[in-house]
């Protein structure tokens, strides 16, 4: 390249980390591509080609997974949309950045003692509730027993199943008590459920108000249909550019897609990854493709026949062909899963295990075996689970014909799935979004008692490790743990992971971010509406 190429391809690459439309690890791959040092890229980065965020304007949201049952109780949160809500106009401990790493958001500042069996927030003294009220120690210690003790109708109780006592030290210190050490429990404080509430006057959390003290200020809710906000000008936090927020909850993702071309929204979340190379082309329009640890799940109830049988589970996770799936249904944006649920963005990543591999004959062998020839099972999914699910089922079901197995996929509604057909039916599809630590998703989801052990597994030795990996302070031996968690999973439980896909959506030209986005959930962990801002 001449000095004259080289500077143009420079400046078009600052103006593009200006308007947030390119990464931070795209823009160094390029600039030193330019023949910039790495030095010289980080200061460009950091200096001129820093995204300047501007306030002011109406951010609208095309945002999937809305329901009419949707609810304010936080234990309750099962949908996108409600987890769209809680990092809108509420707000938790800590958060997860943009970066994948840990950072404050009520709790300003964290420390354990050296067992890991006690941590101690201390809270932002700047931190207010939409009604007005200082965010105090009284609040945490209330939001967090919401989801504690037996009456607890909470999904996030086996998160905090380990904690013994929480104590206001005073305004603004709280301290955790546990019954052993827990190394991920700042990590665990992000969790969608724990927001932080205020407190009555009777200790318990008033999550009915819809009150929070989150970014924006919640002003009109129809649940399944809209949600409009307006910022909280109180907020602690940096952020919260736009004057206010609209949501309008569109099942359909070819709807959610032309509501974005024609401008009529500027973001959606989900977007079909069949669509995503014609999308790319359009001129107003930019597509956020990233890696992440949400995984698509099939759990099947393994106290219930046919999937009481061990061998019946396998040989269905032989029947899929998992590479054909990410080719033709994922095209390509995901990762093949293995049947534990742990992925590579997630820490002690277990390396050198099998793969599982598409395999009719053993499959058959093993039906045999189990006196099940001719398997016929029905499987439920819907299109708001992520895109092309219904496809994913109908040719998973193509496959395991090779098998002698007759699967028929069930098009359930949309509306109402995950309260009427998960955790309820036998077998279905489900996604999960991304966690942080495998702790947190084997306590909820794997855990003999976690109120979303989604397929009644049950292991005796799998319980074991995780309360001993929970425990343990050694990263290596830690991991040690998680990979034989990991085995046990793959070879014995009732859950098939055919891939962890990437999350695809789409924002307008117009909007702008820092370039960097969480891989916790769609849309910036998410965050988008207290990250991003409108250039113009």
């Amino acid at each position: 390249m001449t000095k004259v190429k080289d500077q143009m391809m420079i400046d078009t690459l600052a103006q593009a980390a200006r308007e947030g439309t390119i990464s931070r690890r795209s823009f160094m791959h390029y600039s030193m591509a330019a023949g910039m040092t790495a030095t010289a890229a980080t200061g460009l980065w950091t200096t001129k080609a820093q995204a300047e965020p501007k306030r002011g304007g109406t951010f609208r949201i095309a945002q999937h997974d809305g329901n009419t049952g949707d609810s304010h109780d936080p234990g309750l949160y099962e949908s996108n949309a409600e987890i769209l809500n809680a990092h809108t106009h509420r707000a938790f401990l800590t958060m997860i950045n943009t970066d994948g790493t840990l950072g404050p958001d009520v709790a300003s500042e964290w420390s354990a003692t050296a067992d890991a069996s006690e941590w101690t927030f201390k809270l932002n003294p700047k931190a207010t509730f939409h009604s007005g009220g200082k965010v105090t120690a009284e609040d945490v210690v209330a939001s967090m027993n919401f989801h504690r003790g037996d009456a607890t109708t909470s999904a996030a109780k086996a998160l905090l199943a380990s904690v013994t006592d929480i104590v206001a030290d005073d305004e603004h210190t709280v301290t955790f008590k546990m019954d052993a050490g827990n190394a991920d429990l700042p990590w665990l404080m992000t969790d969608y459920h724990l927001v932080i509430l205020p407190r009555n006057d009777d200790g318990t959390a008033n999550w009915q108000s819809g009150d929070g003290c989150g970014p924006y200020v919640l002003k009109d809710w129809k649940p399944g249909v809209s949600a409009s906000f307006t910022r909280h000008e109180d907020w602690h936090g940096e952020g919260a550019y736009f004057d206010a927020v609209e949501v309008t909850y569109i099942n359909d993702p070819n709807a959610r897609q032309t509501a974005l071309v024609t401008g009529d929204v500027d973001a959606t979340s989900l977007l079909e990854n069949k669509t995503m190379s014609l999308l790319m082309r359009q001129p107003d329009v930019d597509i956020i493709n990233i890696p992440s640890a949400q995984a698509i799940t099939m759990p099947m109830f393994c106290d219930q026949a046919p999937f009481d049988n061990v061998d019946v589970r396998k040989a269905l996770k032989l029947s899929m062909n998992r590479e054909e799936l990410v080719e033709k249904i994922a095209f390509g944006a995901a990762t093949v899963g293995n049947d534990f649920h742990h992925s590579p963005a997630m820490p002690y990543w277990p390396e050198g295990i099998e793969q599982t591999q598409y395999d009719p004959d053993q499959a058959k062998s093993l039906l045999k075996k189990a006196g099940m020839e001719n398997l016929s099972v029905s499987f439920s999914t819907a299109d708001s689970i992520t895109a092309g699910a219904v496809d994913l089922a109908i040719l998973y079901s193509e496959q395991a014909k090779a098998s002698g197995i007759d699967i028929k996929a069930v098009r359930e509604p949309n509306d109402g799935y995950y309260s009427d057909v998960w955790l309820k039916k036998p077998w279905c599809m489900v996604v999960w979004g991304a966690r942080p630590t495998p702790d947190v998703m084997y306590s909820l989801a794997y855990k003999d008692d976690a109120a979303w052990n989604e397929s009644h597994w049950q292991n005796e030795e799998f319980n074991k490790l995780l309360l001993q990996a929970k425990a343990e302070l050694d990263d290596s031996l830690r991991a040690e743990m998680y990979r034989d968690m990991a085995i046990l999973a793959k070879d014995d439980g009732g859950t098939i992971i055919p891939f962890f896909p990437n999350f695809v959506y789409g924002i307008r030209k117009n909007v702008g971010t820092t370039g960097e986005y969480a891989a916790s959930w769609h849309m910036d962990g998410y965050r988008a509406a207290s990250r991003w801002w409108f250039n113009a």
